[in-house]
């Protein structure tokens, strides 16, 4: 493995971002890369922009899947690399350009000495940052011709220390949605309020009900109010439509599904009462990431022999990430890895991922690889 070759590469996606959807030229640098390690299977076109290659063992045995995602965020980089992003309002900002580059050193890796059992699949999932990506990847037809017994997954952690790994029993990481409530009522003079229906007041009592129906639940779950909007600015008009949009998270897949149920039920009870129409709409969905036992026992063993420090989170991260959804499906496992104390927070406008990890993620995922597929 020539950690300056990956570095480049890695440095070359920074400069060259695509976001959730338009992943295509990045996909096209993965395959070009790819092309020299000669995988015995390569898929295109997996749940839009997707890519997955399969190195084969000798033997029969279990599939293990590492997964990476293309896709960059919609925000303006502010930092000064010397390989800023060339991409006016896109950027690399969550690390998925170091993400790709340490399965593409795992590829390195399998080229050289395949698995002596099963299969090693590694995928490359687009827009991993809508929570759209995984979806289309599961429901895409190919998806059956690699179906994982195992699926594993790393993000980088800024403010852990540099190289230090985050893991979690059960729940790693919340599931979320966003959710639109849409209400319709009837426009009138703002003289005359009663030939009308305003949803102001029907919103009113959203905002002071709604999150409080966490309270239901035993375990963490938050509703949080993210925008609001009543008619417009005519101060002649009383408004005749309104709209309430929220984010709800949960440690429990179970007790998301459940909030979700008892807000909409809510909103169409307030509704009701105050004669509105009521839709609702829902975007940027993530499941929680849940990690199977087993899973977690092959990870850590590995990154134990690796005298890795180690550190166990007593909480699970309230953020989401897409690959909540693999573990629904099969044995799975989300770990992190700290790129430094200092370093910017994700989705911060000067965050850039440490090259330093590479090298560390790709000797985690090499040593997984091996402990399931020999």
């Amino acid at each position: 493995m020539s950690i300056s070759i990956l570095k480049n590469l890695r440095q070359y996606l920074h400069q060259n971002p695509e976001i959730a959807g338009e992943e295509s030229a990045t996909a096209e640098k993965i395959l070009a890369f790819f092309a020299k390690l000669k995988p015995d299977q390569t898929i295109h076109n997996l749940g839009g922009n997707g890519l997955a290659f399969v190195f084969k063992g000798k033997n029969p045995g279990p599939r293990s899947l590492f997964r990476a995602e293309l896709d960059a965020l919609p925000i303006q980089e502010t930092g000064e690399p010397n390989y800023k992003s060339q991409t006016t309002g896109k950027a690399h900002l969550c690390g998925h350009d170091g993400h790709m580059t340490i399965i593409c050193g795992l590829g390195e890796k399998l080229a050289k000495q395949r698995p002596e059992k099963g299969e090693v699949v590694l995928l490359f999932q687009p827009a991993e940052e809508t929570g759209e990506g995984a979806r289309r990847i599961l429901d895409d037809a190919q998806f059956q011709q690699i179906k994982p017994d195992y699926a594993f997954a790393l993000h980088n952690l800024p403010g852990f220390p540099l190289h230090q790994v985050v893991v979690r029993k059960g729940t790693f990481a919340a599931g979320s949605t966003g959710m639109t409530i849409t209400l319709t009522g009837k426009t009138s003079h703002a003289a005359h309020p009663d030939a009308g229906i305003n949803p102001a007041q029907a919103i009113a009592q959203m905002l002071q009900t709604l999150p409080k129906l966490t309270e239901k639940l035993k375990t963490f779950a938050l509703v949080t109010v993210i925008h609001a909007e009543i008619g417009s600015l005519a101060f002649g008009t009383s408004a005749g439509k309104g709209s309430l949009s929220l984010t709800i998270r949960a440690f429990d897949q179970n007790d998301l599904e459940g909030l979700i149920k008892m807000i909409t039920e809510e909103a169409k009870r307030i509704s009701s009462a105050e004669k509105l129409g009521c839709e609702f709409s829902f975007v940027e969905s993530f499941a929680v990431s849940k990690n199977d036992p087993k899973a977690a026992e092959i990870a850590e063993g590995v990154m134990k022999g690796l005298s890795l420090e180690v550190i166990e989170k007593p909480e699970p991260f309230r953020w989401s990430e897409d690959f909540g959804l693999f573990s629904q499906s099969c044995q799975s496992y989300l770990f992190g890895l700290g790129s430094g104390e200092d370093c910017p927070q994700l989705h911060e406008p000067t965050y850039d991922f440490p090259d330093e990890l590479i090298e560390t993620g790709v000797n985690v995922f090499k040593g997984i690889a091996r402990k399931v597929n020999g």
